[in-house]
């Protein structure tokens, strides 16, 4: 009799093994019943291209994922957006932050280097080398830092100096308040240019133009013909190409551990084409972006681009936290695209 019993209980728990870890595959494997909501924050206007290949993503995400992934996008910064985006990932937050890669500079040093100015010489070089291992590195030690990196390439144009005079020195911008975002980069590159550098949100800018508080901005074509800069009284237009305007895409690490693996994949695949398909027509387009400017009344000019470079000089040298040769490694691999 209690070898009988011995011997159902000991099935009853066998079975109950089974059954609990059945359950446990089903469920992690399982996503039929998965719901998330992310909310993606950024600064670009509804007419620039970022806003509209970032909700396109978005749509065919959710198309793919049968809803099971649901982002919600907002443009001009109607979130956190810049330094304060980034933070929401790292605190882990439902939040996908839009951003240049200067602010993941703050939790990985290198990353100010991917961005220092006058690096490039066009978008391909660019996507090039974030696809590099010395690249791949980088996004790596940003994920122990909490920063799932979707992307770095949401190139939007190189940015140039718009101003109400003819800027081609450095010494032409003795004086002149120039609005800038709040990074360190961007602070630091205005700066050692010439400028006086001026940080403002971006809802604050044209304003700002309009009534004296800064002189000019910079950014690119696409930011000028968008957000309508064109229509302030700043219509001249320095080709710098100081920095290589670009956006990456980032999610909080623990966050994206949660997702189910199949919709990582969707996910994933969806940000890489979206930025595919963003430099391809932004390229194809530039042209009729300038021949659309001048016909407002921009008015474009050459810089002397030495003199520019010997004045940013300094911003090669490593900063805190960088990698020993981080500039060297990349002044390298740009250099062996270009044989």
């Amino acid at each position: 009799m209690h070898k009988k019993r011995l011997l159902t209980v000991i099935s009853i728990l066998l079975l109950s093994t089974v059954a609990i870890f059945a359950n446990g595959e089903q469920e992690a494997g399982d996503a039929s019943d998965y719901k998330l909501v992310l909310k993606l924050s950024h600064v670009f206007s509804p007419a620039e291209q970022l806003t509209i290949s970032m909700d396109e993503v978005a749509a065919s995400i959710l198309e793919k994922t049968n809803g099971a992934i649901e982002i919600q996008t907002f443009p001009q910064a109607q979130l956190p957006a810049y330094k304060e985006g980034v933070e929401q990932v790292v605190r882990g937050a439902n939040f996908i932050s839009v951003e240049d890669p200067s602010f993941i500079g703050d939790y990985v040093a290198d990353f100010k280097a991917l961005y220092a100015p006058m690096l490039y010489q066009s978008f391909d070089e660019y996507v090039e080398l974030t696809q590099k291992k010395l690249v791949q590195d980088m996004m790596a030690k940003a994920e122990e830092q909490g920063i799932k990196i979707l992307a770095l390439d949401y190139i939007y144009g190189f940015r140039n100096i718009i101003t109400d005079k003819v800027v081609k020195t450095p010494a032409d911008l003795a004086g002149v308040k120039l609005r800038t975002p709040g990074s360190k980069s961007y602070i630091d590159t205005i700066s050692a240019m010439g400028a006086i550098a001026t940080p403002l949100p971006w809802g604050e800018t044209l304003s700002a133009v309009q009534q004296g508080v800064v002189d000019g901005l910079e950014g690119s074509e696409f930011t000028n013909l968008g957000t309508k800069v064109y229509e302030s009284r700043v219509k001249n237009v320095a080709n710098t190409h100081h920095i290589l305007g670009t956006c990456g895409v980032y999610i909080s690490s623990d966050v994206w551990a949660s997702i189910p693996a199949e919709y990582q994949q969707i996910i994933q695949n969806e940000f890489t084409k979206g930025a595919k398909d963003m430099v391809s027509l932004l390229k194809s387009q530039h042209g009729g972006v300038v021949k659309e400017l001048e016909s407002y009344g921009v008015k474009f000019n050459d810089v002397d681009g030495a003199a520019f470079r010997e004045a940013l000089a300094p911003l090669y040298a490593e900063q805190e936290g960088m990698t020993p040769g981080i500039f060297e490694s990349i002044f390298s691999e740009l250099d062996s695209m270009r044989q």
